[in-house]
């Protein structure tokens, strides 16, 4: 089979021979015609078969006329020159960054366009007065790179990035390394004539350096310290606080009564540690949205019918009760409306989770959310958008809950002991040295408190957790926050969503069960489903495309019935039971199947069944071991028996389930003390992933829509789904084994601190150490438990 050269897919029966080269479709010739006569062919040279089959678009981007609309969407505007950026998930390779930076070359009112390729963003400047926003969107389409553009985009509120630990993280590195250089002649004890006449500048000069360190890089440890005492809540950052505190006082100390140089150096190291190790855990996928909810799937504006007939563009926010709406083909339903014109047939499979659409006639309700699949119907609008039952999913509370603030880490637990540990070893150091050697009393108190600083411990969990959070991604699992690896660790329960999370939209598994068809029929069947544009038509020419295709004589396709088409003296039809007259088979349930008949005399049915994702069996099995799982579906109990086959004996199956169904169930199995991941794929999971522990959005595109999450794992990686949780376990373990390390150089330390042998030098040698040894292991550590899961994914 010959594939295309522009985007490469296969030709199949539509083949398109051009310049000699071979073509799927005429918009794949458009665009090479396009991009060839403007002197762009070198497209095709940097990558094979770069580009993507451009979509139908008319009348798609009509709203973009708006100019309401057209100012709310620009980043700037001063009237001849404007600015916009677009997502545009059809990125993929240098030759769709080097067209898309070229497009002056294709319309000269472009001036400007820069791709950011991680976020799959261009940014556009162009002359208003030579091309219009809806003719820069058109010839974006026309190329094969259409902006993905929704309600989202209206409502975005520009991002401030938050570069405030960037400059803390800078001023106690740049005050870390000269205060280190200045401590050299304390260190050795070096005697020379200068060195000795200006060690007191020197002393002074490390003190003015550590000011800013103590005021301003490390003051959102002073901040969590207060928060957590008022809390009542012994954080890890009290001790923390309490260490910086106490090495700045006896420093300055020390250096004011010229008792000694101090310990500048080691609290300078101790931040800048500190803050290095914060910054490898903030390090987080930017360009990937954690926080989508139904804006990022509805339209921005639709088409409105006014009283005078006349077709107007208005953005959905406008909506009033009443409006008369045109939907076209593949648009979605904005609000819950009637239908006044047309027969519609509704895809809610991204809001119920059901896979087969639903036949509405006119008269009927609709809800908003759905896609309209086939003719034009015109609806009446019964709900503004903020009442609608798509946009009521998001009033429950849930959404308004941040999941961190219920969590408490590993480190957070231990800090508890280890702060009244601390301060008790402290204590009763200095009573006995009050009786030993009262001189040496206040020096072994703050000594110890500088020795069991938890530097090391608190860089255990963020350099194990940055590294898995690196690990994940590089295996297209992608979390919004390091913290969620300590929570897919303590999961107990796993529930998946069915339709789109264990299943795949790519392709279904179709059987046919009755009298074979004859080669004149499979020939007449297969003509009929290549007219039509219903999905399971579309599904079963997919299977029977190889037949002989005829030109037919007559062919009729009855919305919600099915289809009727004849060709020389024989007919055909497809589709319900009671349209192919075989209204004996309307007692099948739970099945869904195409019907045929030929000239009228029942033949049989193709039955669809789901095509579950590769690696389901093994995901389960692996997960079953020692957690439990749970199927929640939208569907009716039709996959029972085939998801019982595979599941584990104890597993729970529940359908029919709407979304509020879902989160019930979790919040259920919460209250029984259970930690629940959700795994889910669409809009219908919102609220359950939401609710969950750990909330993870299965996507066959992980820069389009998906709903609000902790993490989206690439649909070609579901089945290391059990690898993930067991490499969250692992780094756990890795985080507990660091503690025991740190543990063991702050023994030691102490051993200096308690018998009142403290020295700088012994200080400024320690506690680095310490924090490298740690930085060192957990690498390692983590970087072979990388590798452990690269080779099972082999295998």
């Amino acid at each position: 089979m010959n594939h295309c050269y522009h985007c490469g897919d296969p030709c199949n029966d539509s083949e398109i021979l051009h310049k000699e080269k071979i073509f799927c479709c005429q918009g794949c010739v458009t665009v090479f015609d396009i991009l060839n006569d403007n002197d762009l062919s070198y497209y095709y040279d940097l990558e094979k078969a770069p580009g993507t089959s451009p979509k139908e678009i008319e009348s798609k981007y009509d709203f973009l006329t708006n100019e309401a609309i057209v100012n709310k969407l620009l980043e700037f505007n001063d009237g001849s020159t404007q600015i916009i950026s677009f997502l545009i998930p059809s990125i993929h390779c240098s030759s769709c960054i080097w067209v898309l930076e070229n497009l002056q070359k294709l319309n000269k009112g472009v001036r400007t366009s820069q791709v950011d390729f991680p976020k799959k963003m261009v940014r556009i400047t162009y002359a208003a007065a030579e091309i219009s926003l809806k003719e820069l969107v058109t010839l974006l389409a026309k190329i094969g790179y259409e902006p993905y553009i929704s309600l989202e985009n209206l409502d975005a509120k520009k991002r401030k990035t938050n570069h405030t630990l960037i400059y803390q993280l800078g001023v106690a590195g740049f005050a870390f390394g000269n205060v280190m250089f200045l401590s050299f002649p304390e260190y050795f004890q070096v005697e020379e004539f200068w060195l000795d006449q200006f060690k007191n500048l020197f002393r002074w000069l490390m003190f003015a350096f550590s000011v800013p360190v103590v005021v301003y890089s490390a003051r959102d440890y002073f901040i969590s310290a207060y928060k957590g005492i008022r809390s009542k809540i012994l954080n890890i950052d009290i001790p923390i606080a309490l260490g910086i505190t106490v090495l700045f006082v006896r420093s300055t100390l020390e250096i004011v009564l010229d008792w000694g140089t101090g310990f500048f150096d080691s609290l300078t190291g101790l931040v800048f540690f500190l803050l290095i190790g914060k910054f490898f855990q903030q390090r987080t996928y930017s360009y990937l949205s954690f926080e989508r909810d139904y804006k990022s799937y509805f339209p921005i504006a639709v088409t409105r019918i006014s009283k005078n007939n006349a077709e107007e563009q208005i953005p959905i926010y406008d909506i009033k009760p009443g409006d008369r709406l045109l939907v076209r083909n593949k648009e979605l339903i904005p609000v819950d409306a009637i239908i006044r014109k047309g027969n519609a047939l509704i895809d809610y499979s991204f809001v119920t989770g059901e896979a087969i659409p639903v036949v509405k006639n006119s008269g009927e309700k609709v809800f908003a959310g759905g896609r309209q699949e086939g003719t034009l119907i015109e609806v009446e609008a019964i709900k503004e958008v903020a009442q609608s039952y798509l946009t009521q999913l998001w009033s429950n509370e849930v959404f308004s809950h941040s999941k961190e603030h219920k969590f408490q880490s590993l480190i957070n637990k231990i800090s508890k002991h280890f702060t009244i540990g601390v301060l008790s070893l402290a204590v009763l150091a200095t009573l006995f040295w009050v009786f030993v050697d009262a001189s040496k009393a206040v020096q072994v108190f703050t000594a110890v408190l500088i020795v069991a600083c938890p530097c090391a411990i608190a860089l255990a969990s963020p350099f194990t957790l940055g590294n898995l959070l690196r690990i994940f991604g590089n295996q297209q699992f992608y979390l919004k926050e390091a913290y969620i690896i300590e929570q897919m660790a303590a999961i107990d329960v796993v529930v998946f969503d069915k339709t789109g999370t264990i299943t795949t939209h790519a392709k279904s598994q179709i059987t046919y069960e009755g009298i074979p068809l004859t080669e004149a029929e499979a020939s007449l069947l297969t003509s009929s489903l290549r007219a039509s544009n219903h999905p399971l038509s579309r599904a079963l020419y997919d299977i029977l495309k190889e037949n002989e295709i005829k030109v037919l004589d007559h062919f009729e396709e009855v919305t919600g019935k099915g289809i009727l088409a004849s060709y020389d003296k024989q007919s055909i039809k497809i589709g319900a039971p009671s349209f192919v007259n075989a209204s004996n088979m309307e007692d099948e349930e739970n099945k869904t199947s195409v019907y045929v008949s030929s000239n009228n005399d029942f033949k049989g049915r193709y039955v669809f069944q789901n095509t579950y994702r590769e690696g389901l069996l093994e995901v389960f099995q692996e997960i079953g071991k020692n957690k439990e799982i749970a199927i929640l579906s939208g569907d009716n109990d039709g996959e029972r028996g085939r998801l019982q086959m595979i599941l584990p004996a104890e597993a729970t199956l529940l359908f029919e389930q709407k979304p509020d169904d879902k989160l019930h169930f979790i919040k259920s199995l919460q209250q029984n003390g259970k930690k629940v991941m959700m795994v889910g794929d669409g809009l219908n999971d919102a609220g359950a992933l939401a609710q969950s522990d750990v909330g993870v959005v299965v996507s066959e595109n992980v820069n389009v829509f998906s709903p609000a999450c902790d993490a989206i794992l690439d649909a070609s990686r579901f089945s290391s789904l059990a690898n993930f949780l067991q490499l969250s376990n692992k780094g756990i373990k890795v985080i507990k084994w660091s503690f025991i390390l740190s543990l063991l150089y702050n023994l030691v330390g102490l051993g200096f601190a308690v018998t009142g042998n403290l020295m700088p030098v012994v200080a400024a040698i320690l506690m680095p150490l310490s924090s490298i040894s740690i930085v060192v292991f957990t690498t390692v550590a983590t970087q072979i438990l990388g590798k452990s899961i690269a080779k099972k994914e082999k295998k």
